[in-house]
């Protein structure tokens, strides 16, 4: 970990007490989980600041506190070392690009519009199996996240993996520059946080930023089949080691045979190899390529990657396949926008099904001016694939009216005014039986998990 000096050195912070050869065996923002002799540092946000529980670190035993001023009337111990900085989110920045730049092995990055946490999933499950592999939990992919992260960072790792993550411009920039990436992977680029990347030409200059800031040896893999990034590929964006995967365009690495079967979705690559995965939707087979290309790259076989990829559990609330109450959902509440509305959707409409297909759709979040116009416009599949539309907020109210006017019956559109409202009607008017099959996606805001509690 840092000693005192180098928290100084990385910062740019002041000693305001205390030796600056004291080593803190951590660093933690969160004085609830903070151990013993682990330094406090002291994150302020919109909405919080870490400066009030000064003193619930140093009860719990901080070695050092990092913070942008003292709590008022607080007297730190004169034993505790107290490094003052001027932004402490800043400093978390400083401190994880400090960690990264001794750190010699591998790291990859991912980012992209959809598909960002189950590939950086899927790359560290596949290195994973003969190596130690550090990654973003969850999807901790932001200024705070990922910092937290790379601090990490040990000699005992092999590899790391993290996903970035953006909503405004710079984001991606500011957060691949500490990360220096020897790997990046752009997933694709399509309609997400609109509201401040304003459309898909801004989308693609934001998520861009990932390849300027590579560091050498640098490879960057591109999904050929994404038409903002098929540009990329040919021109080339000054990188040595270009590489593309897809499934419609000529790639380096590709997919054919790619059919559902079950519950699993099945596919050849570069026409030879035999790869299956445990999931509804045939679109996570380009996820699957991203991770096949950097476990390639880094020199495992398409056997091993195989084997791996046939195990991997795709994280919580993706096109994830549950039974409650004797019925069968479809999961997909993690998130939601256009195109990876229109994915689940593909998903549902490739299902045997004996009964009818419902839909219970939220609100698209992030989309800026074009919200309403996108929401209209997913109406047509839906038309074309569902049975039932339960629509929750305004928003998807458009969704529903569109739906309306393109041919869906109107005794099987609802529109909902909440979540709760919604999983009522779903149980207690629509009735849905052991035959149906029922999708729930909606913008992580929506929180449309509420309608598995009952």
């Amino acid at each position: 970990m840092f000693t005192i000096n180098e928290i100084i050195k990385a910062t740019e912070g002041r000693l305001i007490q205390g030796s600056g050869e004291d080593k803190p065996k951590g660093i933690s923002t969160d004085s609830r989980g903070l151990k013993p002799r682990e330094a406090f540092l002291a994150l302020k946000g919109n909405n919080f600041d870490g400066h009030k529980f000064i003193p619930a670190a140093l009860k719990s035993g901080a070695a050092c506190v990092i913070a942008e001023r003292a709590a008022a009337g607080l007297k730190i111990p004169k034993n505790i070392a107290f490094v003052q900085v001027k932004d402490t989110t800043l400093a978390l920045g400083d401190l994880a690009r400090f960690k990264r730049d001794n750190f010699k092995n591998p790291v990859i990055a991912v980012t992209g519009s959809n598909g960002k946490t189950t590939v950086k999933d899927m790359i560290a499950w596949v290195l994973s199996a003969n190596a130690r592999v550090l990654k973003n939990e969850g999807t901790k992919n932001n200024q705070v996240g990922l910092p937290q992260t790379l601090i990490r960072l040990n000699e005992k790792d092999d590899f790391a993996v993290v996903e970035i993550g953006t909503n405004h411009f710079g984001e991606v920039d500011y957060l691949a520059a500490i990360a220096r990436p020897n790997i990046a992977v752009l997933t694709n680029i399509g309609p997400s946080h609109l509201e401040f990347l304003k459309n898909l030409k801004g989308v693609l200059k934001e998520k861009s930023g990932l390849l300027d800031n590579l560091a050498s040896p640098s490879i960057a893999l591109l999904n050929s089949d994404d038409q903002y990034l098929r540009c990329l590929l040919k021109r080339g964006h000054r990188i040595p080691r270009l590489f593309s995967f897809g499934i419609k365009e000529k790639s380096d690495f590709s997919a054919k045979c790619i059919k559902l079967d079950g519950a699993r979705v099945r596919f050849k690559v570069n026409r030879s190899f035999d790869f299956s995965l445990s999931t509804l939707g045939t679109h996570n087979v380009y996820n699957a390529l991203a991770a096949i290309a950097v476990g390639r790259i880094l020199g495992l076989g398409l056997g091993e990657i195989a084997l791996r990829l046939a195990d991997f559990d795709f994280p919580k609330g993706r096109l994830k396949l549950i039974e409650l109450k004797g019925l069968k959902f479809i999961d997909d509440t993690y998130n939601s926008n256009p195109l990876s509305l229109n994915n689940a959707l593909l998903a549902l409409g490739v299902m045997k099904c004996k009964g009818r297909k419902i839909l219970i759709m939220g609100d698209m979040m992030e989309l800026g001016s074009q919200k309403e116009l996108l929401h209209r416009q997913v109406a047509g599949s839906i038309t074309n694939i569902c049975d039932v539309l339960v629509s929750v907020g305004s928003l998807s109210a458009l969704t529903a009216r569109a739906a309306r006017a393109a041919g869906f019956k109107s005794k099987n559109i609802f529109c909902c005014v909440s979540v709760q409202q919604a999983r009522d009607l779903l149980f207690n008017k629509i009735s849905p039986g052991a035959r149906d099959i029922i999708l729930v996606k909606g913008s992580r805001s929506m929180k449309m998990e509420e309608v598995f509690k009952v």
